[in-house]
């Protein structure tokens, strides 16, 4: 697609069951909207608890992930649907720089500096080509990545969520589910939205009937609560602007953010593979591109006091339940983030989603985007037979959704998929080399292509 001007998708509203809208089409512009409203909710738990974590505005976190999307579109032209969230990567860091003195602006001066080394990354990728991105994340490799980066999510959902309100945690997951299998046509596509609005109406009868609830609240203290709190949405404004400040540029905080690119550019190409495989249009010469756009969409966010931001996982997951790609819906999700960025009220009523609901979703979600992983195995047709790939995907998977850690001093580790990306990608390579000096010979790097690049056939 050559720019914006997307083609309507049949009569625009009805689908028959695994049927695709493309990123250049769009169902009607009602039933657009609805995907983009869905985009939002799906996205806005993670977009405002990554802020909140980091110490950093909220509201000021979704403006800028309009604003970050949107800016994402035109640089990429469309073509790749995908949401800039606030990024939770650097939660981590941000505790870091705390224990060293550092407040917000430092935060964010630290985070400037990542988003402008990977704006970097992206325009040497793009001007070397794609293939170079082959040779660093072939198969074995991305489809790892894009698997712990969702099953990392898991214990989000079993230590944040589901405790405090197990029950209708359970019975929000099983309707969502029912509704991604049963209904038909668009209903089936807007399924994680209608999941949320059963849950939250589900929690409010049980608060009626029931009473309050005795279980973990969102900050893990077992306590009585109501399931649904609606009292700041009462007392929460209309409109309001979020807060802005400048960053501030410390040597000492820079050091310990510049890690974290390593992550980010396996998790945007991680997440640019997974979009191409789930649309079926190969976005090879596009990573470039995408990951520079999330370069520049870090620092605009972060030259204002915002969070960096990333593609979102959430999102790709609602991608793969409704199985509509349309960037359309992407740029209604980006103007009604910049809206409700506006709406401290509107803020208040999403963030009052009881955790036991956004339990039943993410158990649903996270697993989707797990997955991805393995279809990406499947489909390339990587061969587990072969300890090649085995024992760095085996080893990265288990220390990035385990949470293992590696302290490198005493005010620098290295964890999760950051830890578990390297461990992939520096156990993959090395474990090459090793095998190419021992008589084992495997393909060039630089080849044609990703099946062939990990055929493990002897010749």
């Amino acid at each position: 697609m050559s720019g914006f001007g997307w083609k309507l998708h049949g009569d625009g509203r009805s689908l028959s069951p695994g049927e695709v809208v493309r990123p250049d089409e769009r169902l009607s512009w009602t039933r657009t909207i609805g995907l983009g409203a869905q985009h939002v909710v799906s996205m806005i738990g993670a977009c405002f608890v990554a802020p909140v974590l980091m110490g950093l505005d909220p509201s000021l976190g979704l403006m800028a992930s309009g604003v970050a999307t949107l800016l994402f579109m035109v640089i990429t032209r469309g073509r790749i649907p995908s949401y800039l969230g606030s990024s939770l990567s650097f939660v981590g860091v941000a505790a870091v720089i705390r224990t060293q003195g550092g407040g917000p602006a430092q935060l964010t001066g630290a985070l400037f500096v990542v988003g402008l080394a990977l704006a970097a990354v992206g325009v040497v990728v793009q001007f070397l080509g794609a293939r170079v991105i082959h040779a660093v994340l072939p198969p074995a490799v991305t489809g790892a990545v894009v698997m712990l980066i969702g099953f990392n999510l898991a214990p989000v959902t079993a230590s944040t969520y589901w405790p405090q309100d197990q029950w209708t945690a359970l019975a929000t997951m099983m309707f969502t589910g029912l509704a991604l299998v049963v209904l038909r046509g668009f209903w089936s596509r807007i399924a994680i939205f209608l999941g949320l609005i059963f849950g939250y109406l589900l929690s409010w009868m049980l608060d009626l009937t029931a009473g309050k609830i005795h279980s973990a609240d969102a900050g893990g203290k077992v306590v009585d609560h109501w399931r649904l709190d609606l009292t700041p949405v009462k007392e929460a404004d209309w409109i309001g602007f979020p807060d802005l400040h400048a960053p501030s540029f410390s040597a000492s905080a820079i050091i310990v953010a510049l890690p974290v690119l390593i992550a980010l550019v396996a998790e945007n190409t991680g997440h640019i593979k997974a979009v191409g495989e789930m649309t079926g249009d190969p976005l090879d010469d596009r990573i470039g591109t995408a990951i520079m756009a999330d370069g520049a969409a870090t620092m605009i966010s972060t030259v204002a006091g915002g969070p960096a931001t990333t593609t979102y996982a959430e999102n790709i997951g609602v991608m793969a339940a409704t199985r509509v790609y349309s960037t359309a819906a992407y740029m209604c999700a980006a103007f009604f983030a910049l809206l409700f960025g506006l709406c401290p009220k509107f803020g208040a009523v999403v963030a009052a989603i009881p955790g036991g609901v956004l339990g039943g979703i993410t158990v649903i979600l996270y697993g989707m985007i797990g997955l991805l992983g393995a279809q990406i195995w499947i489909r390339n047709k990587v061969d587990f037979s072969q300890p090649l790939n085995l024992i760095p995907a085996a080893a990265g998977v288990i220390v990035g959704v385990g949470g293992v850690s590696l302290k490198i001093t005493d005010n620098f580790e290295l964890n999760g998929i950051a830890l578990g990306t390297i461990l992939v990608l520096t156990g993959y390579h090395s474990l090459r080399w090793l095998s190419k000096a021992a008589g084992t010979d495997r393909p060039a790097l630089l080849d044609g292509g990703l099946t062939e690049y990990d055929d493990q056939k002897e010749s």
